[in-house]
């Protein structure tokens, strides 16, 4: 079992059936590293339609969490074309946040400051210090008072700190805690199985959505219904699943049976999100998360439920609706319809760039910057404390493909209203069409 625990956090190519979105890369072929080549173009509106697939033999994190090692480039007359055809998106119509993107993943690297890449482990496991005194102090400042005007602050303030714990997690399984797979998987576990997140069966799962943001189907976090799946719900489950509070309590059913249209629990190694190889790495974080259950259990015999309740059930609901917002928020909500993709018209430049920047206000250094999030979903394996710096040295190749976020007043209560505003309206997508965006159902509106 120790051995499982320590064992490297490595990712095994997938089978690459399709619909299932492929977790060994970008696509259809697949190429060693080294043989990597041109993309072949095709017509002018499909220029930026290309594909890559990476194999790799044994376990290389860096490989599998993070974008193409090599992004292939083009030639420079078909380039110039290519820049002069998609400039013409800022025209008489306006710009349209669907066209191919005059750049290349190639130049969002490069203009990223070399440092941005560099993990530092010490300054990655000063956060977790920093947030796990605060979470111990918060509980022990709230039974020491033990009153009805302290317990609400303490949820508030505790679920927050939940929160932050998952982000610290989220980077160890993207590997952007540091560059020892070993110490990503130890930390990773206890900060993820305290909060009853199963470490492992989250990663891959998380991995394939950032593998496939943006596409309607392969996509893993949020992604929209069709229209055939929203119809074949029941009007109950509709409406519940867009009227508050209830897709801010989703995470937990997402665990046990991932979103409408797709089987598989994150707690069975036989489900359709793993491959056999990732067996033992699922029987270890489930193993881990039912001895937290454990504890919990042990502590309510000793300290009563109600206390437990108290200092950890309604905090881990509060951690709940963090993570069910911040990343719905993510990916829906902005003033301009924004595409979903299919067939060849998705890529991964394309897809990444569907996803929205969000401020948070003082909750931005709390829950490390996880809202500068254009930036995290196409390189992941950037580390949180230079997120900011990334996305500022980047905007000027983004241009108007990157959306400024509302500036948040201390506490981001701004955004409830634009959550509230897209679960109005965001509702299915059709069954038909390469690039689609959301409609809305007038019995639900």
């Amino acid at each position: 079992m120790a051995r499982w625990v320590l064992s490297e956090c490595g990712v095994k190519p997938l089978p690459r059936i399709y619909p299932q979105p492929s977790r060994n890369g970008f696509a259809s072929k697949t190429f060693m590293v080294s043989e990597i080549r041109q993309p072949l173009l095709t017509s002018k509106a499909h220029v930026l339609r290309s594909s890559l697939g990476i194999s790799t033999k044994g376990k290389s994190w860096a490989l599998n969490v993070s974008t193409p090692v090599v992004v292939a480039s083009v030639d420079e007359d078909n380039e110039r074309e290519r820049v002069d055809e998609v400039n013409g998106v800022e025209d008489e119509g306006g710009f349209d946040p669907a066209a191919p993107p005059p750049f290349r993943l190639a130049d969002i690297r490069a203009a990223i400051p070399k440092h941005c890449w560099v993990k530092d482990p010490w300054r990655s496991m000063s956060y977790v210090v920093r947030d796990v005194v605060v979470v111990f102090g918060l509980a022990a400042v709230a039974a020491y008072f033990n009153n009805w005007v302290v317990w609400p602050l303490y949820w508030f303030a505790q679920g927050t700190m939940f929160w932050a714990l998952f982000v610290l997690g989220h980077d160890c399984g993207h590997g952007s805690f540091s560059n020892d797979p070993n110490l990503n998987s130890v930390v990773g576990h206890i900060l993820h199985s305290s909060i009853l997140v199963p470490y492992h069966g989250w990663r891959i799962s998380h991995r394939t959505h950032h593998q496939n943001h943006g596409h309607v189907e392969n996509d893993e976090s949020w992604h929209p219904l069709s229209e055939k799946v929203y119809r074949s719900l029941d009007k109950a489950t509709r409406t519940l699943r867009f009227t508050l509070p209830f897709p801010m309590l989703a995470y937990p059913v997402y665990l046990w049976s991932r979103s409408p249209g797709k089987k598989g629990s994150h707690f069975d190694p036989n489900s359709d999100l793993f491959v056999p190889s990732e067996r033992n790495d699922i029987i270890t974080s489930t193993a881990c998360w039912t001895a937290m259950l454990a504890l919990l259990g042990c502590l309510s015999v000793v300290m009563g439920p109600l206390q437990i309740l108290k200092l950890y059930g309604i905090p881990y609901l509060m951690f709940v609706m963090w993570l069910d917002a911040v990343t719905y928020l993510h990916h829906h909500g902005h003033d301009d319809k924004l595409p979903w993709y299919r067939g060849e018209e998705w890529s991964y430049l394309r897809g990444g760039l569907t996803t929205l920047d969000r401020d948070y206000g003082w909750i931005n250094n709390i829950h490390h910057d996880i809202g500068t999030h254009v930036i995290h979903h196409l390189f992941p394996q950037i580390p949180h404390y230079h997120l900011i710096e990334a996305t500022e040295a980047t905007k000027p190749v983004f241009g108007k493909y990157y959306r400024e976020p509302e500036k948040s007043w201390p506490l981001p209560f701004h955004l409830l209203g634009v959550l509230v505003k897209s679960l109005r309206k965001d509702h299915f997508v059709s069954d038909s069409g390469d690039i689609v965006y959301y409609q809305t159902d007038p019995d639900l509106s």
